[in-house]
């Protein structure tokens, strides 16, 4: 993403035919929250079936309206809380895998791609479809983590060349995956037939909501296909852009010491026992939220351009983005990553500075909406969820997740690189010109990443707590 963004320095640069690339927060508000613009018709070209639309890859403005519905009652704020005790079994699981291999001799590093990639995708099985993926402590389903990165590449491949799916290069990987008996769909299936052997309210997931909707002037309720369709998008959504977002937070934190131990201090300070550490506490941790902030800027886990374009109902009128005016049929985006990048909205953007977001003293700033709580400054150029009605729903989740899981990370164990990678710290990238000042992601539209590789070493005897021995 450093390479692609080291060319997008100006304020609009042209992608490919009847594409443009917007690096302001003007064309942001233009693009993003515009009820004359829509999502470009690219999103139609990754269906594996015409008819498999759901929250993400739908165009129509009312059908998405509909379908958001669905699926946002389960990422509310009060839903949230109700299932932060699953949250918190699988990252006591997260943080006993560590332990174990603290335990051994000599500590291997660990690679945390692998390790928050298995947590993410843990919880999202239990709150898609109330289902014991169990990939942290069982490999029979972790190449279900190489088959999402699969099919988010197919999916950027026919986004950015849509001409493409005329080779149905989908069949060969599909014939693959199913010969090798590691097919996602087979997976997804599993887990909808065991969820639909259960009670309705057996379990608190996406299921639950869903088939709870009642019937009202605008759908009839809704269907198996609908549950499937939003399955097949959850999953990934749910568990591969939170666990990008964690190891992003492990790889800065570990880069920067006294962010590390500044932290570590404001973790430590507040709780006196790790069951005191929750969600609703957490949101009053100030330099946590910011640590947050931070990652997410400089390695938001979908870096690419969102593209939109002009409703054809509003074709003849005038569509202007940034002061440009935009032609009937051209897609229009920011890159996300370009704008996190933009040194007129971020001072120094690839320093990881989680001071940016705290006010100073005296300081009259415009506080972050969603963080009301822990006073962080508003800057409109930061996006890692997008814009306006088509804005990310798991933003509550996603914030909890991470919140919670690096917070009891740092109540056990303290962290680095180990000696032989600190010492190669800091370098560029040769092949890929990316500087190691932040994490290295592909862009796959999630994003494709390996390590950060870590040492842990146990914080006295606190980890007797993690495996129930009363100290």
């Amino acid at each position: 993403m450093h390479s692609l963004s080291s060319r997008i320095i100006r304020p609009v640069v042209r992608q490919g035919p009847n594409k443009l690339i917007f690096n302001s927060v003007a064309a942001a508000r233009d693009i993003y929250l515009s009820d004359g613009v829509s999502k470009a018709q690219c999103y139609q070209a990754g269906n594996v079936n015409p008819s498999m639309t759901n929250v993400f890859n739908t165009i129509d403005k009312h059908v998405h309206r509909v379908k958001r519905r669905h699926v946002s009652l389960i990422l509310t704020d009060r839903s949230v809380r109700m299932f932060e005790p699953k949250v918190d079994e699988q990252v006591t699981i997260f943080l006993r895998e560590i332990l174990s291999t603290c335990q051994n001799a000599p500590r291997a590093p660990i690679n945390m791609s692998k390790r928050c990639k298995y947590l993410g995708l843990d919880i999202a099985g239990y709150l898609g479809f109330g289902y014991a993926l169990n990939t942290q402590t069982d490999p029979t389903h972790r190449f279900l983590v190489n088959a999402m990165m699969i099919g988010s590449w197919r999916l950027n491949m026919y986004m950015q060349f849509p001409a493409l799916r005329k080779l149905r290069l989908e069949i060969l990987f599909y014939a693959l995956a199913v010969l090798s008996g590691k097919s996602f769909l087979r997976v997804l299936s599993k887990m909808i037939q065991s969820r639909l052997s259960k009670e309705t309210d057996a379990e608190h997931d996406l299921y639950a909501f869903m088939a709870r909707t009642p019937e009202t002037s605008e759908t009839d309720g809704v269907t198996a296909k609908e549950i499937w369709n939003e399955g097949i998008f959850f999953l990934p959504a749910a568990g591969d852009t939170t666990s990008t977002a964690l190891c992003a937070l492990f790889f800065s934190l570990a880069r920067n010491t006294q962010c590390r131990e500044r932290l570590a201090y404001e973790i430590r300070s507040m709780f006196s026992s790790s069951s005191e550490i929750e969600s609703s506490r957490l949101q009053n941790c100030q330099y946590l939220r910011a640590c947050i902030y931070e990652a997410l800027r400089m390695s938001p886990p979908i870096p690419g351009t969102l593209w939109r374009e002009q409703l054809p109902s509003n074709a003849g009128k005038p569509f202007v983005v940034d002061g440009h005016a935009i032609p009937p049929g051209v897609q229009v985006g920011v890159n996300v990553y370009t704008i996190h990048h933009n040194p007129d909205y971020f001072p120094d953007p690839f320093t990881y500075n989680p001071d940016r977001w705290i006010p100073s003293k005296g300081e009259e700033a415009t506080l972050h909406s969603e963080d009301q709580n822990t006073g962080l400054k508003h800057n409109p150029a930061f996006m890692p969820f997008s814009l306006g009605s088509r804005a990310c729903a798991g933003r509550s989740m996603a914030y909890a997740e991470v919140s919670l899981a690096i917070a009891k990370t740092m109540w056990y164990f303290d962290f680095e690189f180990p000696s032989e990678i600190a010492q190669r710290l800091p370098a560029v990238n040769e092949a890929t010109g990316i500087q190691s000042t932040e994490f290295n992601l592909l862009d796959v539209f999630t994003s494709s990443h390996n390590g950060p590789y870590l040492s842990f070493r146990l914080r006295g005897d606190y980890w007797k707590d993690l495996m129930g021995v009363h100290q």
